[in-house]
């Protein structure tokens, strides 16, 4: 292997062997090669297990600073198809690399440029090719068989460092299969390529053919279904590439949806299949071998763990988006309801709320119509809502807005009209009987201590449901979201209001694809339902029939002395204390081994709620907790073997009180509420002082952007809400 010390190029290079950089500094090289190893496995494209654990361990503990340089040049070189040297004088000079030079048929390969920088350039590698039909003089269409890009996005940075060694990425699309000759081009700027043509490389690529696998794709009952599939070859490479997937494929995840009788193209290879549909299936691998130009027709029959549709209790996510984030950011780009919908069915929800917000606001809102979509079908809702983010209100919380009849608010033309505080936003909902709520709850309800319910009051200073302890006071707000930030600071307030008497229930959400990219439904809400309806799905969320999960774990039938759930007002009545029976359905799945990297994750990092994080120990059991007030008065441990068990508590009520079950952070139920003597809730004096204390900390974070034609009415409803807390206080005998 040839060493440069000094960044001097011999002569005459061996084609397949690239040069050594040893004046590097150790730090910024690891640094810079672990945002390389992040990006290649965001984009499905990871090293050989061997060299990445390698690479890992030099970038994290060198005893030897010097030969980590060394080695870790060493490894990353094989993969490198271009290197590309920068002398002095910016000139760029190109030569091919050992990698081996296969791409294939209408897919997309990823290979490593090395860039040995002498002039410390800053700017951005740029790529071209004839072959790509982009350069002058590329008029020959056969000719035209490429597709080319440089991966520029994070984690890595569009511009190069300046660091005199680093690593890029190349990605390359082939049209044809075979033999073909390619010519690469690599610049940092007019004026940078060398003479004689020396910042060129013509490559003699071998395309693999790429056969077609047709799918037979069916449900537990051999119905004709959608599942989602995540294919890997015998390096860990995701197929169709996620470099440049089209919808309905989106290249944010490993995984593509695929409806029974439609196909995926994949050279021929080993494959390891994994298939789902959702967190009530288990997951299967199935191994297959694809061989060059021959069709394949495989069939993946799915297995349930649990069907709680059968059982009455439909699953939904009302947060889930079709543009913004790790969609597209321009107003006008986004996904179609066809796509999305692609995506409810893979994952088995019955209920999807596509909301319009304010990244895709003026052309997603185009989808709304009132109603559930035309492509729903009798096992599967979709409908288009709205979530109020981006707009005026944004900074005193997001607020989810369901079964609208008009999504405008009046006399707003553009989402700068929109009122600067929520409460406005609240009232004309419910003018229309929506039913609303906030999204992503926990943001800016931060906690230094994982503790329920806690007397720290949070900062009050994100887009959470933090304005909800003034509008849970005026009856405006039917539910918070749950599931898609830490329990503890979703949790947190609303214990709290529900210690003082308010009634807002909670929710499941996802955020998809925002807080979670991963998949629609990793945050759910079961409501009971004697068949799926949307509007009477939503009013489950106001009435509470419905427990919040993230699908591995289910609380069905809550019942308080035979009363369930969201059953009339949810209230038991005692004449005077005594003691109450609790039941309920429960049953949980968790993988035999426990997941290491989620249980060593603190309760602040995703995912947030999982049914990995109630493992006890290393077995396979999970607590269900009974709660009283806020508190944890009793607790039974079930097997997370996927059976549905009936568990039973007794427990003795001397006051009004709420009483919920939990299996956290997984599932949690909405409460009942057992009334002593026909008295209100008043639970805790703390409770009441909390939030009196809460309304003034949001006031100090919030009213600075408050519009001054809006001042006066916000301020109005804050006093109200202030003397709301001031009088239950008095009415809290109990701390």
């Amino acid at each position: 292997m040839r060493l440069l010390p000094a960044l001097v190029l011999a002569a005459a290079l061996p084609a397949a062997e690239l040069p050594l950089v040893t004046a590097v500094e150790y730090q910024p090289l690891a640094a810079q090669v672990t945002r390389l190893l992040d990006a290649l496995d965001l984009l499905g494209e990871p090293l050989p297990a061997p060299d990445t654990t390698q690479l890992r361990r030099l970038v994290s503990q060198a005893a030897d600073p010097k030969g980590a340089i060394v080695e870790l040049q060493k490894i990353l070189d094989r993969h490198c198809l271009v290197g590309v040297h920068i002398n002095p004088e910016s000139r760029v000079k190109v030569e091919q690399g050992p990698a081996k030079a296969e791409l294939m048929e209408q897919g997309w390969r990823t290979f490593l440029v090395k860039v040995a920088n002498e002039a410390g350039v800053t700017a951005v590698l740029a790529v071209d090719s004839p072959n790509a039909g982009r350069m002058a003089g590329s008029t020959n269409p056969r000719a035209r068989f490429l597709d080319i890009q440089m991966f520029n996005k994070q984690p890595l940075r569009a511009h190069l460092s300046g660091l005199e060694v680093e690593y890029r990425i190349l990605q390359l699309f082939s049209r044809d299969s075979g033999k073909r000759e390619g010519k690469l081009s690599f610049d940092v700027g007019q004026g940078t390529q060398d003479l004689g043509f020396r910042n060129e490389v013509d490559i003699l690529f071998q395309a693999r053919p790429a056969s077609k696998v047709s799918l037979r794709v069916l449900d537990f009952n051999d119905r004709p279904t959608t599942a989602g599939f995540t294919i890997r070859d015998a390096r860990g490479r995701v197929y169709p590439s996620q470099a440049k997937r089209l919808a309905p494929d989106f290249a944010f995840h490993p995984q593509v949806y695929r409806a029974n009788g439609e196909s995926v193209m994949l050279p021929s290879g080993d494959y390891a299949i994994e298939y789902a549909r959702g967190p009530e299936y288990l997951k299967k691998v199935q191994r297959v071998r694809v061989v060059e130009d021959r069709p394949l027709e495989l069939t993946f029959r799915l297995d349930r763990w649990i069907d709680p549709a059968r059982l009455g209790w439909y699953s939904g996510d009302h947060h889930v988006h079709a543009a913004g984030c790790a969609h597209y950011e321009k107003p006008t780009e986004g996904v179609y309801p066809q796509d999305m919908m692609r995506h409810l069915l893979g994952e088995d929800l019955k209920i999807g709320s596509v909301l319009s917000w304010g990244p895709g606001w003026y052309f997603q809102k185009t989808f709304f119509d009132g109603k559930d979509h035309a492509l729903s079908t009798k096992e599967n809702l979709m409908r288009y809502d709205v979530e109020v983010s981006g707009f005026p209100s944004s900074h005193a919380g997001h607020i989810v807005l369901l079964s609208l009849k008009d999504q405008d608010y009046p006399g707003s033309k553009r989402i700068e009209d929109w009122p600067s505080w929520g409460g406005p936003v609240f009232r004309w909902a419910k003018s229309q009987d929506a039913i609303t709520g906030y999204t992503h709850s926990g943001w800016g309800l931060s906690l230094k201590e994982e503790k329920l319910p806690s007397s720290e009051i949070p900062p009050f200073d994100g887009i959470g449901a933090n304005e909800y302890i003034v509008t849970v006071t005026h009856d405006l707000v039917d539910f918070i979201s749950t599931v898609d930030t830490p329990y503890a600071w979703e949790l947190n307030i609303w214990y709290h209001t529900l210690n003082v008497g308010y009634r807002a229930r909670i929710s499941g959400e996802t955020d998809f694809p925002c807080i979670y990219g991963d998949r629609v439904g990793l945050g759910r809400s079961y409501v009971r339902q004697t068949g799926l309806d949307y509007r009477d799905w939503v009013n489950g969320l106001r009435e509470g029939r419905n427990y919040a999960s993230d699908g591995k774990s289910h609380l069905i039938d809550f019942r308080v002395n035979d009363i369930q759930m969201g059953e009339g007002a949810s209230e038991v009545r005692l004449g005077a204390p005594g003691a109450v029976r609790v039941t309920a359905r429960v049953a949980a799945l968790l993988d035999p081994a426990p997941d290491a990297a989620i249980r060593r994750a603190r309760y602040d990092q995703k995912p947030y709620w999982d049914v990995e994080r109630a493992r006890i120990g290393d077995s396979r059991r999970v607590p269900v907790e009974l709660v009283v007030n806020g508190q944890v008065v009793a607790r039974q441990e079930i097997d997370a073997d996927g059976e549905l068990r009936s568990l039973t508590f007794s427990h003795q009520i001397e006051r009004s009180s709420w009483v919920a079950l939990r299996i956290l952070p997984s599932s949690h139920t909405n409460p009942i509420f057992v009334l002593v003597g026909g008295r209100p809730i008043r639970a805790s004096r703390r409770s009441a002082e909390w939030c009196l204390q809460a309304v003034d900390q949001c006031w100090n974070q919030k009213s600075p952007r408050f519009r001054d034609s809006e001042r006066a009415e916000a301020e109005k409803a804050y006093d109200f809400a202030r003397q709301a807390y001031r009088q239950r206080l008095q009415e809290s005998a109990v701390e």
